[in-house]
């Protein structure tokens, strides 16, 4: 690089050159949560470099390194650090795209240090399962329409919940009993299709009977206390709110076995399908899991057969 080319590059407008990768987020079809947390961090790095005077188009795998001891001093945790690097990764991927650098210098410190941490941790610490007759108690506490139907969806199809505060009544197939993702939102997601039954339509359609009265010309599935779509944080602080309320949730314990949210639907989605003897790819399919082995990829589940499937192991909460 000329020391020409330096100057003007140096010139840029570091503001703007965010915003344009805020908006090169927007264009990839990222999710809104993603975005949200990429700003941040490349917002954070970005001081983190204005403090030691460096611009970012000259920040090296040294630079990087150093960056690396400085989040680990306060105290984060791997899996942080990682999510951390993959904002990162995906800014200087950007950068390089648009010819401000080279090439992505974020990767080879990935490589070097955090698959290590990765290894270390091996996979999320064990979760809190629960089982059919504690999940039916859960919800059997819960008086509120929405707050009721929102923790049945997830208990019987797994949902995160990006995937779920990102649901519109439209994607729902009251004939079929199935609800379909949006692809531009889940791009990654493997199957875009879940099923509900009985139980699930009836607690839907009591809260859809509220919900159309309250707020017609909304699209959102689930509304939130201000009237817009449901956010994360909303469906986060309810699930911990009523399982703390029944004695499923030790929110002062720093054992994960002990704490109950979101993503312990999930868990107990997955297991009580297998446990009901639902074959390992279907469960995959309906968990929205890559498929990686070969007899995976070139074997084709049937949709109605999946369909079946899930009716005959999803289990029964006697709501």
């Amino acid at each position: 690089m000329t020391q020409e080319q330096s100057a003007v590059k140096k010139r840029v407008d570091l503001s703007k050159l965010l915003e344009g990768f805020i908006q090169d987020c927007k264009d990839r079809n990222l999710a809104d949560s993603t975005i949200v947390g990429y700003r941040h961090t490349v917002k954070d790095f970005l001081e983190f470099l204005s403090g030691r005077g460096i611009y970012p188009f000259d920040a090296d795998r040294f630079v990087f390194r150093e960056y690396l001891h400085y989040r680990r001093g306060l105290g984060l945790d791997h899996k942080t650090l990682d999510h951390n690097f993959t904002a990162l990764s995906t800014f200087y991927g950007f950068l390089s795209f648009e010819g401000y650098v080279p090439g992505n210098p974020v990767l080879a410190v990935r490589k070097r240090f955090l698959r290590e941490y990765k290894e270390d941790d091996q996979d999320d610490p064990p979760r809190k399962l629960i089982s059919v007759e504690e999940m039916s108690h859960l919800i059997g506490s819960v008086l509120n329409p929405r707050d009721r139907a929102i923790l049945v969806l997830l208990a019987k199809t797994g949902l995160r919940r990006n995937e779920l505060v990102s649901l519109n009544v439209s994607d729902v197939d009251w004939a079929e009993g199935s609800i379909t993702l949006q692809r531009k939102k889940f791009k990654k997601r493997s199957g875009r299709t879940v099923f509900f039954d009985d139980e699930c339509a009836r607690a839907l359609r009591r809260w859809l009977a509220i919900r159309e009265m309250a707020h017609p010309t909304i699209d959102a599935l689930f509304i939130g206390d201000q009237g817009g779509r449901l956010m994360r944080s909303g469906v986060y602080n309810m699930i911990v709110k009523y399982s703390t309320l029944v004695g499923l949730n030790d929110p002062n314990s720093e054992d994960m076995e002990d704490r109950f949210s979101t993503h312990c639907f999930r868990h107990f989605f997955t297991t009580h399908l297998r446990r009901a003897g639902m074959p390992r790819e279907f469960i995959q399919v309906l968990r929205g899991d890559r498929r990686r082995e070969a007899i995976d990829i070139y074997d084709h589940v049937d949709r109605q057969e999946l369909r079946k499937s899930y009716l005959a192991c999803v289990p029964k909460l006697g709501i």
